[in-house]
């Protein structure tokens, strides 16, 4: 009678647990099931019409892509719909301060602020002044550490700290759904590593989920020791991902 007092113990202890290590399985490796529930609840896949920058891009001769390493989420490929894209980024409260910390305060921005500026002319972008209205945000601050629990040795792996980091959130606004990138870039970077980060980060808010195995591209999965400007494999990728069908922009289906 103890023994089965403890097990009911156990299992209510560990029930949560294994609830949320069932849903990550089922995001993973996605089922039939939850194919059909996503096709049921979210917008079906469509195509947006091409963006007049990416419309007129040409690249000739064809200098070669990497769409194959791109990924799409549960929603699709992760593209905007509409233009221009609002983008909002953090800035000195006093700019005009001479302290050491305001100066490189205005380094990071400027950095920033050319990335925006040389991804403009593929994609309209446009800066707000609230964090609320924006599409794309971009935070000076350290991206936090995750750290994970080795599952051969249990110990606690506390991986290198990162110097900047793009993550993506879903939400619906007048019955449609919609997407939100963060950026986050460390304050402790020199400005042309800033510049880097910026541009390689920014191509990630932009749509290009995924790394180039080419080191001359901005997308390259590591860091090189110069900055790489933007190539025509990161735009012809660009334009590839524009091209394809997103849930994201379109309306719920009428039975949600």
């Amino acid at each position: 009678m103890q023994k089965r007092k403890k097990n009911k113990f156990y299992l209510k202890l560990f029930l949560p647990f294994l609830i949320i290590v069932f849903f990550i399985v089922l995001i993973i490796t996605p089922s039939s099931a939850l194919e059909k529930y996503l096709e049921k609840s979210l917008p079906p896949l469509q195509s947006h019409s091409l963006p007049t920058t990416l419309n007129q891009w040409e690249n000739e001769p064809y200098s070669g892509d990497y769409f194959d390493q791109i990924q799409p989420s549960v929603a699709g490929y992760l593209l905007w719909s509409e233009f221009p894209i609002k983008l909002y980024f953090d800035r000195p409260d006093n700019p005009d301060d001479t302290a050491a910390t305001t100066r490189r305060f205005n380094q990071w921005v400027n950095a920033v602020e050319t990335s925006i500026s040389e991804w403009n002319d593929y994609l309209p972008i446009t800066e707000v002044s609230q964090a609320e209205l924006a599409d794309i945000i971009i935070e000076r601050i350290d991206p936090p550490i995750d750290a994970q629990i080795d599952p051969e040795t249990g110990n606690l792996k506390i991986p290198r700290a990162k110097t900047a980091q793009t993550r993506y959130e879903f939400y619906i606004k007048d019955n449609k759904l919609f997407h939100k990138m963060i950026i986050q870039i460390s304050p402790r970077l020199g400005p042309l590593a800033t510049l880097s980060a910026a541009r390689h980060e920014l191509g990630h808010g932009l749509g290009i989920w995924g790394h180039s195995l080419q080191e001359n591209d901005v997308l390259y999965f590591s860091q090189v020791s110069s900055s790489i400007p933007i190539s025509s494999r990161d735009i012809n990728t660009l334009k590839k991902i524009y091209e394809q069908p997103t849930r994201l922009g379109w309306s719920l289906p009428i039975n949600n």
